[in-house]
């Protein structure tokens, strides 16, 4: 892992302002989810942070394997992050918050940031590519 190419990649998330983060549980489901923020959490570590739906959460109870996906998709430039989820931290609550609406149903009101030690980065890209690490 290229600590160059992490810094690189966390740049690139801060322009085009979102990432994907792909998890999976114990019996193999996948489950992609869409996070505001990516930023150097340490030399070979990130943060990725946002109000993450349960699905994520459940799977890094089961299975701490995690795939960030950053992607220009104007350009076709992008990384993926491959890693295992350290932590998982609280970083706001919400006091149950629905502005004018009443919610159908009550989902958890905690942004969270995951902590993610990266072993590889790929390119990723619509174009052909290698999963070779760069």
């Amino acid at each position: 892992m290229n600590p160059e190419t992490l810094k690189n990649a966390v740049e690139l998330s801060r322009s085009v302002g979102h990432v994907l983060v792909a998890t999976s549980g114990a019996k193999g489901l996948p489950h992609v989810a869409a996070a505001g923020r990516c930023e150097l959490a340490g030399e070979d570590t990130v943060g990725v942070s946002e109000w993450f739906c349960p699905g994520t959460l459940e799977n890094l109870e089961e299975n701490r394997q995690v795939s960030i996906v950053i992607w220009d998709v104007n350009k076709d430039a992008g990384y993926q992050l491959l890693g295992v989820a350290l932590d998982v931290e609280d970083v706001g609550v919400l006091d149950n918050f629905a502005g004018d609406k009443e919610p159908k149903r009550a989902l958890p009101q905690v942004e969270r940031r995951i902590i993610v030690k990266v072993g590889k980065i790929t390119d990723f890209k619509n174009a052909p590519h290698s999963d070779i690490e760069g």
